[in-house]
């Protein structure tokens, strides 16, 4: 990339970040590559799955509550129903639980009806609901793409077009 920046006066030779002022030239093939283009293009495939604002297919940018976190399958699952933020493992007084990132981050105000949930309730329900019995990640990986938490309910959608179920909280 040339003229990333240039020099607005040439008297006092201060230099600027060029953010569309001038014209940007881009050199093809002008150095040795680190990385092969396949794989340059492999990663940037899985920075845009990860990414928090997700493309739909008519071009649209949305957000997807919350960042990639391979930690835990259920903080890229739970996702707030009110807010549209993502949910957060936390411990409290020794319990497992779950909390809507917005209103741990910015308190009631923000996010006022989100419910706290019991890392071990949810996973007996998912264990009834999505895997038949006993709680299974990776299947709960498999069949739900998303979980929407509100103050009563839960509604699991399932991936590859399975729809949706609603369960009681």
């Amino acid at each position: 990339m040339l003229q990333k920046t240039f020099t607005e006066d040439y008297l006092n030779g201060i230099r600027k970040k060029n953010v569309g002022q001038r014209t940007r030239y881009y050199v093809k093939g002008s150095h040795l590559a680190i990385i092969s283009s396949e794989i340059f293009d492999k990663v940037q495939a899985e920075m845009l799955n990860r990414a928090r604002l997700l493309r739909t297919a008519d071009g649209n940018q949305i957000s997807s509550g919350n960042r990639y976190s391979s930690k835990y399958l259920l903080s890229n699952l739970l996702v707030c129903g009110n807010c549209g933020g993502g949910f957060r493992r936390r411990t409290e007084r020794g319990k497992i639980v779950w909390r809507c990132g917005t209103r741990v981050e910015k308190g009631k105000a923000e996010c006022k009806n989100s419910p706290t949930l019991n890392d071990q309730d949810v996973r007996e329900m998912l264990g009834k609901v999505v895997c038949n019995g006993e709680y299974d990640e990776n299947v709960v990986k498999d069949r739900v793409k998303r979980i929407d938490v509100y103050e009563k309910r839960l509604i699991i959608c399932y991936a590859e077009k399975e729809g949706y179920q609603i369960c009681e909280l």
